[in-house]
């Protein structure tokens, strides 16, 4: 089964989770990246980051390389915003939903203390799906790196090879 991982990372650690999920299955990093930059630090970060989050915006992004056909699987990897699916997942899933329909699909949700149970049923939502093949929510698995945190991947991974 051929896999994307598409994923979004501000701070690098769902870039870490993205790239520690790729070697093990094998899979595609497709990285995507609002034209205009979110703050990575400070007031601000949270501010627009946030604000942009709670209000559903949907950035423009970069040019990126999604060939959908390819992929029998796409992973979703982002980090949570105020309790919200990041505006860039966002972009991407509006602009690629009806290629995403016949897919299996999963996500990996990368947070520094809360809201990733709520942030998956938004990611359900917004993907018109009631469940995805498998979920993983991640406490700053590059930032605090811990031996329980690649386990976890590694079990997200065996999951999804059944």
């Amino acid at each position: 089964m051929k896999t994307a991982i598409v994923y979004y990372s501000l701070t690098g650690n769902s870039k870490y989770a993205a790239k520690m999920t790729a070697k093990r299955l094998s899979a595609d990093l497709i990285e995507i990246a609002p034209v205009n930059a979110y703050p990575e630090r400070g007031f601000m970060k949270f501010f627009r980051g946030g604000k942009s989050a709670v209000m559903g915006e949907k950035p423009a992004l970069k040019q990126y390389c999604f060939e959908p056909e390819m992929y029998d699987r796409v992973i979703f990897c982002f980090p949570v915003w105020a309790g919200n699916v990041t505006p860039p997942i966002r972009t991407f899933i509006e602009e690629n939903l009806d290629a995403l329909k016949s897919k299996k699909l999963a996500a990996i949700l990368c947070h520094s203390g809360g809201g990733g149970s709520k942030t998956i049923e938004k990611l359900k939502e917004l993907l018109k799906v009631s469940e995805l093949e498998a979920e993983l929510e991640l406490v700053d698995p590059r930032d605090k790196p811990d031996a329980s945190k690649d386990k976890a991947i590694e079990d997200f991974c065996i999951e999804l090879k059944k």
